[in-house]
């Protein structure tokens, strides 16, 4: 337990955290700083030292977790936790501990996977011996064998029948017919014995492949078979507790719901702070997990700025864990009501306000589809937390008529957002768009299963996205406002390019899902829209000039 400096302003919030849509409470942020300082003051230690090698090692990109406690004495505190291993340790020195500890060199787990990674050379061997190479080329061998004798013996058997039929046409000797007729059948015959040979030379080179294959194949079974039990004895062997001092193991817990568990549950730095302070009978008060050190490829993580815990591994772990703590709600109110700004017998304009879904959902919160009245079509989407123009239709065929519209990349939308201050520190990203008052971003998205509903750049398998921008003026606190003008319509589109090192490396304000730490609602608007009416053929567009952030 570390704690906080004595002129740091202690002010409880009334609820704990939600992990998964928080602004970091103040002192979330202090101890987040603290840490951060820690590890910088190891960076400038000299070469060797083992705090030098472990911050070397975190710069390289790690996420770290802060829990504010308090012990029996009501003292205030916190904790600190990593995510995973640092520098192929479990157990750092002023960090919480592992829930359970893989890198035992003495435990079971080293163990078990000492026999895997032996199978895995054996594997590994076997599938590239000589010995593989040689029976594959005896099979080959032997194929064509057969089929380069059996052709030529065919070869032979026509030029013999055509001699035959020569001898034929010139002699009406029946003895001699007879003679023909039996040297025909004992070449047939020949042919038989010939192709039994044949088969029998190539099933036996087969059989011997197939054998040495088949031991392959063993062993890559015996590999899935350990590696399942291997898994499973992890997950009944990481106990956690609740608020309230049940113990359950991992497996259980992810049972309960019709689960499994994913490889890497238990090892974020939430279960891992949170388990620690049940054990040291320390109370949670606030929490928070940043990213330390270098941008991410792929899925938003910049230095210093917040994240909410995963939803595949810590989803059901964390609600478990945090069962018997007073978890932070999140208000429902809707900024403004929805104001109509066109309709007509096809098609409704709209102005959706911040908070309120475009779309029924599984929470059951009212949606802007479900205010406008029924057989409303839906026929494009903004995401919940942003406000700004939308259009709907009225009936089936207006619907499939725009949502074309919306597919061609025919309909033109152009979006108001405001952008965080810029980090200024040894890991502030370089972006090609630094600086520049205007451009285009250009990064393939494609879901971030593990974190749903985030999305992440995947320049292998994501779909293309690209989004014009124009910066328009600076704010006094740092922040900017730009324009954004989207040539493609994927979720979350603006956001990532916003917060993504190779785009802007600027969050939106109030976007807690891709670092954006400020509290308050998304800074983003959709502040027109122009389309093709489906029927008179005008252009329209409709723009909503009055800000709700």
């Amino acid at each position: 337990m570390h704690f906080f400096p004595k002129d740091t302003v202690i002010d409880l919030p009334e609820h704990f955290t939600n992990p998964f849509r928080y602004s970091p409470h103040a002192l979330v942020s202090k101890a987040a700083s603290l840490l951060s300082g820690t590890l910088d003051s190891w960076a400038a230690m000299p070469e060797g030292c083992p705090e030098k090698e472990i911050e070397k090692s975190m710069a390289e990109g790690k996420m770290l977790g802060v829990l504010v406690v308090s012990d029996v004495n009501g003292n205030i505190g916190y904790l600190r936790g990593f995510s995973g291993n640092v520098a192929g340790r479990s157990t750092i020195d002023g960090f919480v501990p592992p829930i359970f500890d893989l890198l035992d060199p003495e435990g079971e787990f080293k163990k078990g996977e000492a026999y895997l990674n032996s199978l895995n050379e054996r594997i590994r061997l076997a599938q590239s011996s000589e010995e593989l190479k040689e029976l594959k080329a005896a099979l080959a061998q032997a194929e064509a064998l057969k089929d380069s004798e059996i052709k030529a013996f065919k070869e032979a058997m026509a030029k013999s029948k055509a001699e035959r039929d020569s001898i034929r046409s010139e002699s009406e000797d029946k003895e001699r017919h007879a003679e023909l007729i039996r040297a025909s059948q004992h070449e047939k015959a020949e042919l038989k014995r010939l192709k039994i040979k044949l088969e029998e030379n190539l099933a036996t080179a087969r059989k011997k492949l197939e054998e040495y294959t088949e031991g392959i194949e063993a062993m890559k079974r015996e590999r899935a078979l350990r590696s399942d039990e291997l898994q499973k004895w992890i997950f009944d062997n990481f106990i956690v507790s609740d608020a309230t001092g049940i113990r359950t193991s991992i497996r259980e817990i992810f049972s309960q719901k019709g689960l499994v568990p994913p490889g890497g549950t238990g090892e974020c730095a939430a279960p891992k702070m949170l388990n620690h302070a049940y054990n040291m009978c320390l109370k949670p008060i606030a929490m928070g997990e940043f990213w330390y050190g270098k941008a991410a490829e792929n899925a938003v993580r910049i230095h210093g700025h917040f994240y909410p815990s995963c939803t595949s591994k810590c989803g059901p772990l964390l609600e478990y864990m945090l069962n018997g703590l007073n978890i932070e709600g999140f208000s429902s109110a809707i900024d403004q009501i929805p104001h109509i700004l066109f309709e007509d017998q096809w098609l409704i304009v709209v102005e959706k306000p911040s908070g309120m879904p475009s779309v029924p959902g599984l929470d059951g919160k009212s949606s802007l589809q479900e205010y406008l009245g029924e057989g409303i079509k839906s026929v494009h989407r903004l995401d919940m937390d942003t406000s700004g123009v939308m259009v709907y239709a009225k009936d089936i065929k207006t619907s499939s008529l725009l949502q074309k519209q919306f597919e061609d990349h025919t309909i033109r939308k152009i979006y108001r957002a405001r952008l965080s201050r810029p980090d200024c520190n040894r890991f502030t990203p370089v972006s090609e768009h630094s600086g520049a008052t205007d451009g285009i971003i250009t990064i393939p998205l494609a879901p971030d299963y593990d974190e749903r509903p985030r999305q992440k750049a995947d320049y292998r398998q994501g779909k293309a996205a690209e989004t014009e921008y124009e910066f328009l003026s600076m704010n006094e606190d740092g922040s900017k406002e730009v324009l954004f003008r989207p040539h493609t319509g994927r979720t979350h589109q603006l956001r990532v390019h916003s917060a993504h090192s190779r785009g802007l490396a600027q969050a939106i304000v109030g976007d807690l899902l891709y670092g954006g730490m400020e509290s308050g609602r998304l800074c983003l608007h959709a502040l027109s829209l122009t389309f093709i009416h489906p029927y008179s053929g005008e252009e329209m567009t409709f723009s909503s000039e009055k800000l709700s952030y």
